[in-house]
């Protein structure tokens, strides 16, 4: 998707605000710490878990020669699981569950009978729960294709001042969404930085050239594949 397109659809998205709580680099309620069920193959990342194997593209914040290399001592990782459910979340070495400003993450949840549509339908609704009304807005980055479900956008103007360590910052979201007749996979990046008008895309904490790339990787390179373990 182009930019202007990009911009269209935030004007007609903007201003949604009905619509999965922020996923956070901590582990969810009944979930445990577990070992680190990650590896990398190449030039990317494989996740297994939960009778599925989940292939991630490498975070895009590395440079040239850091994704030649062994990538997963230059980053922070953190995995929770329960036993429907499992969390990987990856930030830039350094930045922690409170201070990120770049998370790319994954979620996979068995849920053999759940359209894939109504589990995106709940995802928009927790990230908005978190965004202050009239700064919340959803764009899509191309077509559905049945299943196949073309990558979510979500700008976050402000979060609502109940989220006291999030006062005055503001989130940019791309989400890709893949299933298997066993589970659903979220894989996602979500980048913070300082409130912002979010039908700016000037304004946003990530150009949107980054966020329209990133987009077509996670859709294109990520792949879900249920192993039967």
């Amino acid at each position: 998707m182009n930019r202007s397109t990009l911009r269209s659809a935030l004007r007609s998205s903007v201003g949604f605000a009905g619509l999965l709580a922020i996923l956070l680099a901590t582990p969810a309620a009944g979930q445990d710490a577990a070992p680190m069920p990650l590896t990398q193959n190449g030039e990317a990342l494989v996740l297994e878990t939960h009778a599925h194997r989940l292939v991630l593209p490498l975070p895009d914040w590395l440079t040239d020669d850091e994704r030649a290399g062994e990538t997963l001592p230059l980053v922070e990782t953190m995995f929770s699981s329960s036993e429907r459910q499992a969390i990987l979340t990856i930030t830039p070495k350094g930045e922690t569950a409170e201070t990120w400003r770049t998370l790319y993450a994954a979620r996979i949840t068995l849920e053999p009978d759940r359209a894939l549509i109504d589990y995106r339908r709940s995802t928009m609704t927790g990230y908005a729960r978190n965004c202050r009304p009239g700064l919340t807005g959803f764009f899509q980055l191309g077509e559905d294709r049945g299943e196949a479900l073309a990558p979510l956008g979500f700008v976050c103007g402000a979060f609502l001042e109940r989220l006291g360590n999030l006062i005055g910052m503001g989130e940019v979201a791309i989400i890709s969404f893949k299933r298997t007749p066993a589970g659903i996979a979220a894989v996602y990046q979500e980048w913070r930085g300082d409130a912002f008008d979010p039908t700016d895309p000037t304004a946003w904490p990530v150009p949107t050239d980054v966020v329209e790339l990133r987009a077509r990787q996670l859709h294109d390179e990520a792949e879900l594949i249920a192993t039967g373990d």
